[in-house]
C-alpha cells in the first residue's frame, strides 16, 4: 500500500481523529492478525466476533492506529466513525483515486472468478497486473482488494459480486473501472432481485461510474446482455460464440485436457467501432489503431467446458484494448489456473473428481454438467441445493435434474431438501439423501471405479465434504 496519513484516511471518511495527524500507514487490515507495523485496523462488529475486542492486541502489535465506532481503551491513535464498513469504503475510494492505471471491473452471475483470473493471466504477460484474491468482491473484500494496490502494481483486476439492488452502484463508486466487463446474466440472488431482467438491472449498476472514455465489454451470447445497446454514449464491445467482434471458430473439446479453439478479432458487427477506445491516461497503447483489422489466435485453453471460450474471448478483449499483442494473449490463456473449487481435476486411484462445489446456480451447474457429458465412461453428478434462487426454486432444481437425464448424464446423487425436486427431474437413475452426512456414508454404493464425478452445490452446502470422502 502506497503510504497515506492519517489526516488523509479521516478527511476520505469523515471520522474524527485522535492521534497525531501525520502519522504515516502502509495497511489497512480488517484481521487483528494482520496487524502489524504502520498499519492501520479497522474493527468491525460481525456476526460472530466484534473487532473493536482487539484493539489493545494489535496496538501490541504495531498498529498505529485503530478504524472503530467507539473510543478504544488502549494506548493507539483513533479515527472515530459511526460505521467502520461505511468508512472503509470511503478510504477505498480515496485510495483508488491515488492511482492512474488501468482498472478493469467484472462481474456476472457465472465465471467471474474464472474470467477475472483469464483476464489477469493475459495482462500479466505485459504488466505488473493487481487482481482480486479469494472471494474478496463484496462490500468489505473489494476495500481490502483496493487497499493492496502498490505503487508498481501497473492494472488492476477487480472482481465485483452482488446480491441485491444498489450494491453495485457502491462497488463501481470505489472501483471507478476503465473497463467494465459482464459475463453474463443468470439465475442467482433471485430473492432480492426477482428475475433476470432485476438481475440486468443490478449488475448494469457498474456502468455509472464507467470512466467517461471507458469501454463496456459484454458476452453476446447472453440473451438479457445483448439488450444493452448503449451507455451514456458508451457502446458495448461484444465477444461470444457468433458473428461478434470477438469470437472464437474451430471449438475442440478435448476431455480432461481442455478445450482448443481459433479466438479471432475482427471487426464484422456492424456497431463495431474504433479499437483504441481507452485513453493514453488509462493505460492504452497508441499503437492500437495501426492495428490489421483481424488478429486470429490458434489456442489451447487449459481447462475443460465449452464456457471457458467464453472466457477467454474476453481475457483475449481486455487484452487486446490494452495493447497486447497477439503472442502474449496466446501465452496469457494458456497459462491460466483455475483457483479453489472450480473445475478442479482429481484423479484417485479409483476415481477422476471434477471439484467444482465453490458455488452453484441453474446456469453454472448447466454448464458442469455439459462439461461432464462431454467425457468418456460413467458420468456422475453429485448435486446440491443451489440457494436465493427465490420463488421458483423448486422449479429451478427440478429443471437441473432433467437437463442432467437430457444430455445423457448416468448417476445423479442429490443432496439437501431442495435437491429432492432434482432428483425426481431426473429420474430412474437418481438417489437422494437429506444431507452431507448421509450422502458421505452411502455415496459410494451407487460409484464404480473409473467413473468421473462431478461435484457441484452452494458453497453453504459443504460439498468440499464429498469430496475428500471420494478422495479417501
Amino acid at each position: 500500500m502506497k503510504p497515506i496519513t492519517l489526516r488523509e484516511v479521516a478527511k476520505a471518511c469523515g471520522g474524527e481523529l485522535h492521534g497525531d495527524p501525520d502519522i504515516k500507514i502502509t495497511s489497512i487490515v480488517t484481521d487483528s492478525r494482520k496487524a502489524g507495523k504502520d498499519s492501520l485496523f479497522a474493527a468491525i462488529k460481525g456476526a460472530r466476533a466484534d473487532g473493536h475486542k482487539f484493539i489493545p492486541a494489535v496496538a501490541e502489535q504495531g498498529a498505529v492506529c485503530t478504524l472503530c465506532e467507539e473510543a478504544p481503551d488502549a494506548d493507539i491513535a483513533y479515527i472515530l466513525v459511526e460505521s467502520t464498513l461505511v468508512a472503509l469504503k470511503g478510504i477505498a475510494e480515496y485510495y483508488r483515486s491515488l492511482f492512474t492505471i488501468p482498472f478493469i471491473g467484472v462481474t456476472g452471475s457465472v465465471g467471474k472468478t474464472s474470467t477475472k483470473e483469464f483476464i489477469s493471466a493475459v495482462l500479466s504477460q505485459k504488466f505488473n497486473v493487481h487482481k482480486t484474491g479469494g472471494n474478496f468482491n463484496n462490500e468489505l473484500g473489494v476495500p481490502i482488494t483496493l487497499f493492496g494496490l502498490e505503487e508498481d502494481h501497473e492494472v488492476a483486476v477487480i472482481e465485483m459480486g452482488i446480491s441485491g439492488f444498489g450494491e453495485m452502484t457502491r462497488l463501481s463508486k470505489m472501483v471507478r473501472p476503465d473497463i467494465s466487463v459482464i459475463t453474463n446474466i443468470g439465475y442467482c440472488h433471485l430473492e432480492n432481485l426477482g428475475d433476470r431482467d432485476g438481475v440486468l438491472r443490478a449488475k448494469t449498476e457498474m456502468f455509472q461510474y464507467l470512466n467517461g472514455n471507458g469501454t463496456i465489454i459484454l458476452c453476446h451470447d447472453d440473451d438479457k446482455l445483448r439488450t444493452v445497446t448503449d451507455y451514456h454514449g458508451i457502446k458495448p464491445i461484444f465477444y461470444g460464440t457468433g458473428n461478434d467482434e470477438y469470437r472464437a471458430e474451430n471449438i475442440t473439446e478435448k476431455g480432461l485436457d481442455g478445450i482448443g479453439c481459433t479466438l479471432i478479432h475482427g471487426l464484422s458487427r456492424e456497431d463495431s467501432r474504433s479499437i483504441d477506445t481507452i485513453p493514453q491516461s488509462a493505460g492504452a497503447d497508441s499503437s492500437l489503431s495501426q492495428r490489421e483489422p483481424e488478429m486470429r489466435i490458434d489456442v489451447t485453453i487449459p481447462t475443460m467446458g465449452r464456457h471457458n471460450v467464453l472466457n477467454a474471448l474476453c481475457a483475449m478483449a481486455v487484452g487486446d484494448k490494452l495493447g497486447l499483442t497477439a503472442d502474449e494473449i496466446k501465452r496469457g490463456i494458456e497459462s491460466f489456473e483455475n483457483v479453489g473449487s472450480r473445475n478442479h481435476i482429481i484423479k484417485t486411484e479409483y476415481f477422476t473428481i471434477i471439484d467444482d462445489c465453490y458455488n452453484a446456480n441453474p446456469t453454472s451447474t448447466k454448464a458442469g454438467l455439459d462439461t461432464l457429458s462431454k467425457l468418456s465412461g460413467r458420468r456422475v453428478a453429485v448435486l446440491g441445493d443451489m440457494k436465493e434462487l427465490g420463488k421458483d426454486e423448486i422449479a429451478l432444481h427440478r429443471e437441473v435434474g432433467a437437463y442432467a437425464k437430457e444430455i445423457g448424464i448416468d448417476v445423479l446423487v442429490a443432496v439437501g431438501p431442495l435437491s429432492e425436486a432434482t432428483a425426481e427431474g431426473f429420474g430412474k437413475g437418481a438417489y437422494y439423501y437429506q444431507d452431507v452426512d448421509r450422502c458421505i456414508d452411502r455415496i459410494k454404493r451407487h460409484l464404480h471405479p473409473g467413473d468421473t464425478i462431478l461435484v457441484k452445490a452452494s458453497h453453504s452446502m459443504q460439498f468440499e465434504r464429498i469430496v475428500e470422502a471420494l478422495m479417501s
